[in-house]
């Protein structure tokens, strides 16, 4: 078969041109670091590296969400923190108020040390993320959550928690309401207190001796005095009960259905204490707005600055109670922050994995199919150069 000479030339030069272009996408891959650059280099590993790279803007997306969720939680967390200490002041001081020797005056003033107490747990509640959000606020945290109204501290946010737009559903502000007005009453499963107290016995909180037992009634302790012997009658409900006319020892407890509440001191002839199932009702600031109004009251008697100072410091404790649960439940979260940010970590790094083998270069193959794609080059140029000399013409000439 006879090949003519523009033919080789051509074939020659068509496999130059090949040749040259291999070595030049082999520099252009050693230069930038990438097997895959664009998609047309290799369309399964570009949409590989494509999804890749979707995961790793998801999973950012994600970890700002976390992110924003810790700041508000550890603000949260240290702003509860505040509050108990605040609170375990106006424990102190009420510890303090109970000492009998104490004047009506000397109770004033630590009815205004507690008042600057309140005022800063006021500011605490209203407390912001340094963005204007109010970490109390629930699902209104761009409104001043509490306001000091003339009947007390109200709750003008949203109830509720706002959580952050992400699957792991992370708070970005907790329910003030709960937090701060919702505390149980009492002993959190009764309460007591003296309905009618004319003379100097004060009640205890109180116990619960057997949980089963207790019924959620309401209970009534009803004192009668006659010829120097005290008794009491318990009323369930309005309705008497197997404990009639009991004589009554001062500092003995008092028990009936799981419950069991001290009475001290000597009571008068009409005397009522009560036992009544616990609500969550109790405020932080009406618990505080009751204790200082306590101390302000002159002309008490012991009995009287007993019972009360009772019922505040069962108050503030249950109160603090109710922030450490808080704090706690914001505590958890940002252990789930820490836990999550680990699995989003993971899942980052993966995707980078998975990125990295789909479209970047292996240096080593590379730089030596490089070298190897440059000497066939070199002499293949070398080649062509011998042959495209040699002709008919230039024989004869020589």
């Amino acid at each position: 078969m006879r090949i003519a000479t523009s033919n080789a030339y051509a074939n020659a030069i068509q496999a130059l041109q090949t040749r040259q272009s291999d070595l030049s996408t082999t520099q252009m891959q050693l230069t930038t670091g990438l097997r895959v650059s664009k998609a047309s280099d290799d369309p399964a590993a570009a949409a590989r590296a494509e999804r890749a790279l979707a995961a790793q803007a998801r999973t950012t997306a994600a970890q700002r969400a976390v992110d924003a969720s810790n700041n508000a939680m550890t603000l949260t967390e240290s702003a509860l923190g505040s509050a108990n200490d605040l609170l375990q002041q106006v424990h102190d001081t009420m510890v303090q108020a109970g000492n009998a020797s104490l004047s009506d005056s000397d109770r004033q003033s630590l009815a205004e040390q507690i008042q600057g107490l309140r005022d800063q747990l006021l500011t605490v509640a209203n407390s912001t993320d340094g963005q204007g959000n109010y970490l109390f606020g629930g699902q209104g945290s761009t409104q001043v959550p509490f306001v000091d109204a003339p009947g007390g501290v109200k709750f003008v946010g949203v109830a509720g928690q706002t959580n952050s737009a992400s699957t792991d559903q992370l708070p970005l502000a907790i329910d003030g309401r709960a937090a701060w007005l919702q505390a149980p009453t009492g002993n959190g499963v009764f309460q007591t207190s003296a309905v009618q107290s004319n003379g100097s016995a004060w009640i205890d909180v109180g116990s619960v001796t057997d949980a089963s037992q207790v019924t959620g009634s309401t209970y009534s302790i009803d004192f009668s005095v006659s010829g120097g012997n005290t008794t009491y009658s318990i009323l369930k409900d309005g309705q008497p009960t197997s404990q009639s006319n009991v004589a009554f020892t001062p500092g003995k407890a008092v028990q009936i259905d799981g419950m069991s509440a001290t009475i001290s001191g000597n009571p008068a002839d009409g005397d009522q204490f009560q036992l009544a199932p616990s609500t969550p009702t109790l405020s932080v600031f009406d618990a505080l707005d009751q204790t200082i109004a306590d101390l302000k009251t002159p002309g008490r008697s012991a009995a009287q600055i007993q019972q009360a100072n009772a019922h505040d410091l069962t108050s503030i404790n249950a109160a603090m109670n109710q922030l450490s649960s808080a704090r706690s439940a914001a505590g958890s979260v940002m252990n789930r922050v820490n836990d999550i940010t680990s699995r989003l970590s993971a899942q980052s790094l993966s995707a980078q994995t998975a990125q990295s083998d789909a479209q970047d270069l292996d240096m080593t193959q590379a730089l030596s199919s490089f070298t190897n794609q440059q000497t066939g080059y070199e002499a293949a140029l070398k080649a062509y150069s011998m042959i495209q000399g040699m002709s008919m013409f230039q024989y004869i000439s020589s």
